[in-house]
């Protein structure tokens, strides 16, 4: 999961650097990729969903990590 270790090293910078506001942007926008995915048609777009699933995940934790 090659995506998820990028979003993770963007992620671990805008904790680093204490940039919440980046994050929940980093985290909308992504929630977005997945609701347009899921919402496609004619395309098997599973594993795009499950390689967002993991970038929120990693979103989430940093996120975690600032309160």
């Amino acid at each position: 999961m090659a995506l998820s270790e990028s979003v993770k090293l963007i992620v671990d910078a805008f904790v680093y650097l204490k940039d919440r506001e980046k994050i929940e942007e980093l985290r909308e926008h992504r929630q977005m990729l997945r609701a347009k995915l899921q919402a496609s048609t004619g395309i098997d777009a599973s594993s795009s969903i499950r390689l967002i699933e993991g970038d929120l995940t990693e979103i989430e934790a940093g996120l975690a990590r600032l309160q």
